[in-house]
């Protein structure tokens, strides 16, 4: 699959926050959209529904239910009945209903960070408290401080995992997986597993949910959605699956009345993306690969001094720069010298915890491969 020929003209419409954010001529590598054309299987079916009336749709759609349990049974979860399936306008407000439905206020919540900031705003903007598990950066990866976790996770009933995580792009490997359910277990933890870019692996091995194993499946809530696979986020949609009913029926009681419903233009998109978007996903994803690989080729040679980890899933990448003279102030300088638009690091954790953040910088790199190439130009030259 080839993005080549896409501008930075054609991108910058009027409906993108990402291209409009900043001036003209600054390339956006910040929000976790992907620049690239929605699968064309998707804009048919959003044809094909214009044509009908846009009345209300199924709360729980019988064909979009069974491709799912389709799905999640191919990561491990089989047996999900349509009953503990509930949707969302999207994985986020899946972190607040979660939060507000299973702990208190004052209580404390479990998160690894750096981590997509929504988690640790969920726990904080609902008044709770985040006890922050700072991961480790290893000599190959980004790795789990497992004393810190287990202590952590004695005073508290909830953890929140991301997996594949977001901003370090690890996938948590079976020996990963098996400590954290054991962890769980033994401090009698609900867990809250974001699971929304299991789709973007740069690896054939089949994806592996936290809940696969049965034991912590009446403890788990599993969030997921198409939006960043198939590059549909204006269409939120989401997905809260667990083997518990009751345990669902808790979190929807606690937030009734509060969450909206999916649209039926984003369950028509779903279907779609399930049952006739796997060509399509499958080219991106070898096109974000070499996206990932010309970035990782490109530090090595021109950056050799930023500390970066080969990303193993998302297509957004995580990069240490506290050793550059403009690294309290990176994201304005370069904004400034670069004209490259990047997520600050602080972002990823919560504010007593964001000065360890300050230098690191989370990349987009799923743009036209000569945009890219160009970013990182700029990039290196304001380094410089």
């Amino acid at each position: 699959m080839t993005y080549e020929s896409l501008s930075a003209a054609q991108l910058r419409h009027s409906d993108s926050i990402k291209w409009n954010q900043y001036d003209e001529g600054v390339l956006p590598m910040w929000i976790a959209d992907m620049d690239f054309p929605v699968a064309p299987p998707i804009l048919r079916a959003l044809h094909e529904r214009l044509e009908r009336p846009i009345g209300y749709a199924p709360g729980n759609d019988a064909t979009l239910v069974g491709l799912l349990q389709a799905k999640f049974a191919a990561q491990g979860l089989g047996g999900l009945s349509s009953e503990g399936m509930h949707f969302l306008p999207g994985v986020v407000p899946g972190l607040y209903a979660a939060v507000n439905g299973l702990t208190a206020p004052g209580e404390h919540v479990v998160t690894m960070t750096p981590v997509y900031h929504p988690f640790h705003l969920a726990i904080t903007h609902l008044g709770r408290k985040v006890s922050s598990v700072p991961l480790i950066d290893g000599p190959e990866r980004w790795e789990i401080d497992w004393d810190a976790l287990d202590a952590a996770c004695a005073h508290t009933k909830l953890l929140m995992i991301c997996h594949p995580h977001n901003p370090t792009g690890r996938i948590w490997d079976s020996g990963e997986l098996r400590r954290l359910r054991e962890l769980a277990l033994k401090h009698d933890l609900y867990v809250v597993s974001d699971e929304l870019h299991a789709d973007l692996r740069y690896t054939s091995a089949p994806f592996e949910a936290f809940a696969a194993d049965p034991r912590t499946q009446p403890r788990t809530l599993t969030l997921t959605g198409p939006c960043k696979a198939f590059n549909t986020a204006g269409l939120g949609i989401g997905v809260m699956a667990t083997h518990n009913t009751e345990l669902l029926e808790r979190v929807k009681t606690a937030v009734s009345g509060l969450m909206g419903h999916p649209s039926a233009l984003s369950q028509t998109m779903w279907k779609a993306a399930l049952q006739e978007g796997g060509p399509w996903l499958a080219g991106t994803v070898e096109y974000l690969k070499g996206n990932r690989d010309l970035l990782y080729t490109f530090v090595q040679e021109r950056l050799p001094w930023v500390q970066f980890h080969v990303v193993e899933a998302t297509y957004l990448a995580w990069l240490d720069l506290r050793g550059h003279a403009e690294a309290g102030d990176i994201q304005n300088f370069l904004l400034k010298e670069g004209r490259v638009a990047i997520h600050n690091g602080p972002i990823f954790a919560p504010e007593e915890q964001q000065g360890e953040y300050q230098g690191f910088i989370r990349v987009n790199f799923a743009m036209p491969r000569p945009m890219l190439q160009e970013a990182l130009e700029r990039m290196a030259k304001a380094l410089a």
